[in-house]
């Protein structure tokens, strides 16, 4: 039987993202992640429970993060579980600690906009006089998968480039096709002109 360790969160940051880098110039961010969720018990009370979860971040995906966003934000994450146990310092014996390996995230909106604050992400057409777009994310590599990477614009390592946004997201409206073709039909491959 194969294993599977993936996870999907999406909350608010408790903290400060941390940027450090090892010594092989390697930028790690530390930041914490509060995922809530609302119920109701069997005599009808509705409850709130929230779940405290450590996350890191490595590479570029860790600068970008770390440079937009900030305590309180919302944002959504994909990674993995993983498990660190070691011996306390102090001689407390041995600790634990279970955190998650962000793979991907993607930048949420709370509703602001950018008015000018240092760190925030930037606002809806602050991006070289472009639409910026409403939201962004990151592949740290590795991908595959469904999905395979950030939607509704953002940053993939694979290449650098801000990925394409689909029409929905787009605040331009679509175009029409073309009624006639912009090259002559005989410029089109024939079955004979595939190499294989």
């Amino acid at each position: 039987m194969a294993d599977f360790n993936r996870v999907i969160l999406m909350g608010r940051l408790t903290r400060d993202p941390q940027l450090k880098f090892t010594p092989q110039n390697l930028a790690v961010c530390e930041f914490g992640l509060a995922t809530g969720r609302k119920f109701r018990t069997a005599s009808g009370e509705e409850r709130e429970e929230t779940c405290y979860v450590d996350c890191t971040l490595f590479g570029k995906g860790g600068e970008v993060f770390q440079k937009y966003m900030n305590k309180g934000k919302p944002c959504h994450i994909e990674g993995r579980l993983k498990f660190d146990t070691w011996e306390d310092k102090n001689g407390g014996g041995k600790r634990t600690k279970l955190s998650v390996v962000v793979d991907n995230f993607q930048f949420l909106s709370d509703g602001t906009r950018g008015q000018g604050q240092q760190g925030s992400v930037p606002a809806e057409g602050e991006f070289d006089g472009a639409p910026a777009p409403r939201s962004g994310g990151y592949s740290s590599g590795g991908g595959g998968g469904a999905g395979g990477g950030a939607s509704g614009g953002g940053y993939s390592s694979g290449n650098a480039a801000p990925a394409s946004r689909s029409n929905a997201q787009s605040n331009t409206p679509s175009r029409p096709a073309p009624a006639n073709p912009p090259y002559d039909e005989s410029a089109q491959f024939k079955e004979d002109d595939i190499p294989f």
